[in-house]
This record gives structure tokens, C-alpha cells and sequence, in this order.
């Protein structure tokens, strides 16, 4: 099983661009922290990061052709721009999670606002680099429904439900 991470524009300046509101980790470093996230679950993990928006495109319409299983996007500024990047979410049948590094509520203004959020099946935002593990997390569950039991109850809880009837 595969998932692809797409950074959208500017993303490839994570920890040199504003590092007080993204955080101080490189790309590379986040690339090499969500490989690993997949290594450990089993998932292989395919990255990629573009300023373009068709290039984006491009990868969302193309990823069930190459393998690809789930998607977990950042759109960064397309996030409030993009009904192409929306439009094409909405074409395919790959789920895509949106991920963001920022709580975008908490930014205010036009930052609140996800055009692209409507169309995906959720969205983890606000828990810095740590929200993209938490996305292929999400990915990862929604193509493989088996992972997502609860677990069993313990031996005490089943007795004592037994008990209130």
C-alpha cells in the first residue's frame, strides 16, 4: 500500500519561512519523519511538493494509476484559492486527508477559510509536523476500514456491563 504526501507552494521553505508560525523542521526532515511514520505501519510513503497548481493537479488525477492508495495534501495557500485543486479532488476516487502544519481558525481572516477541505474526506490541522503523521494516520484508516476496531473490551468491563442488565 502506498500513500502520497503532496506539499502545496511555499511548503518547501518549512523551517526557514516564518519558523514562530511553521515550525523550525525542514522538508526534508518532515519527508524523512513521515517515511519513517509509514515504515513503521507498514505503508509506503511517496512525497512530493510543487509552487504549481496544475502540478498538483496533475498528481491527484494520476495517483490511483500509479499505485497510490490514499492522499494526504497540504494545499498551503491553494487551501483558500483553488477550486481546480478542489475540482480535481472531487474527480477521483482516491481519498485525500488536507493536513495542515497551522490551526488555520486561529490565523483569522482568509485563512479560515478551506475550499479544498469540503471535498476531502477530513482534515488534521494545528498539530504542527505532527499533523501529517496524524494525516497518513487518517489515510491509512480510511483505505484499510479492519484497522479502524475498537479494541476488545477487558474482561472486568464485560462483567461488570453484564451486571447492569
Amino acid at each position: 500500500m502506498t500513500i502520497l504526501v503532496i506539499h502545496g507552494p511555499n511548503l518547501n521553505l518549512f523551517g526557514t519561512r516564518e519558523p514562530e508560525i511553521y515550525g523550525k523542521k525542514t522538508l526534508k526532515e518532515i519527508d524523512a519523519m513521515i517515511v519513517a511514520h509509514g515504515k513503521k505501519l507498514g505503508v509506503d510513503i511517496r512525497t512530493a511538493q510543487s509552487n504549481h497548481e496544475g502540478v498538483i493537479i496533475d498528481l491527484i488525477q494520476t495517483a490511483a494509476g500509479d499505485g497510490i492508495s490514499a492522499i494526504v495534501l497540504n494545499p498551503g495557500a491553494y487551501t483558500h484559492t483553488s477550486v481546480a485543486i478542489a475540482d480535481a479532488i472531487k474527480s477521483v476516487k482516491t481519498p485525500v486527508v488536507e493536513v495542515h502544519v497551522t490551526n488555520l481558525f486561529a490565523r483569522g481572516g482568509d485563512r479560515m477559510r478551506s475550499i479544498t477541505a469540503a471535498v476531502a474526506k477530513g482534515v488534521v490541522m494545528g498539530f504542527g509536523a505532527e499533523s501529517y503523521l496524524l494525516g497518513v494516520d487518517a489515510a491509512l484508516r480510511l483505505v484499510t476500514p479492519a484497522r479502524t476496531k475498537r479494541p476488545a473490551r477487558s474482561s472486568r468491563a464485560r462483567r461488570s456491563s453484564r451486571r447492569k442488565k
